[in-house]
């Protein structure tokens, strides 16, 4: 299958290999979250399948919510504003907190919503991401629990892409060619 006519398609973790390292995942963070309730923060839109799986393989009570980072061009011209939409406003003072990546790349973004949750009285807050790409990280960040390390440019399958481009629906990870 290729991601649009242009470019194909290199596997490059297999389903067999993602659905291991979910119930991996999923064990360990049962085992540290024993007699707690969750509240799990998926990062919309890599991280959709990768919750799914995840939250299931998951033993623990979980309060499921989504959010999603965007983008705005500030009005003078500065950098770009970071404006953050949740599925519902969630009462998380005192809650523990595990935010859900499909892909960590720089780190900015997911590093500014870990310290905005913890500045709204997160009694924790973790992070969890199915790829890992610290190469490119910009901040330091390192995730609380991580399912495979990657360089490759561009990603897709397994809920990761681009809007323009097909492939999110893949049941393993590939890289374009």
């Amino acid at each position: 299958m290729n991601a649009s006519p242009n470019f194909s398609l290199r596997q490059v973790i297999s389903s067999d290999q993602i659905q291991k390292r979910v119930r991996e995942l999923g064990r360990q963070i049962s085992d540290d979250y024993r007699g707690q309730t969750v509240v799990a923060l998926g990062i919309l839109e890599n991280s959709f399948l990768f919750m799914a799986d995840l939250l299931r393989a998951v033993d623990v009570p979980v309060i499921c919510a989504f959010i999603k980072p965007k983008y705005k061009q500030s009005k003078q011209g500065d950098a770009p504003l970071l404006e953050i939409i949740f599925s519902h406003e969630l009462a998380i003072a005192g809650k523990h907190v595990l935010l859900v990546e499909g892909l960590v790349h720089s780190g900015v973004t997911t590093e500014f919503l870990m310290s905005d949750l913890r500045g709204r009285g997160a009694a924790s807050v973790k992070l969890v991401t199915l790829l890992d790409r610290q190469s490119a990280r910009r901040v330091q960040l390192q995730p609380d629990y991580f399912g495979f390390l990657v360089d490759d440019a561009f990603l897709c399958g397994y809920g990761l892409g681009s809007p323009e481009q097909t492939g999110r629906n893949l049941p393993y990870v590939a890289a374009t060619t």
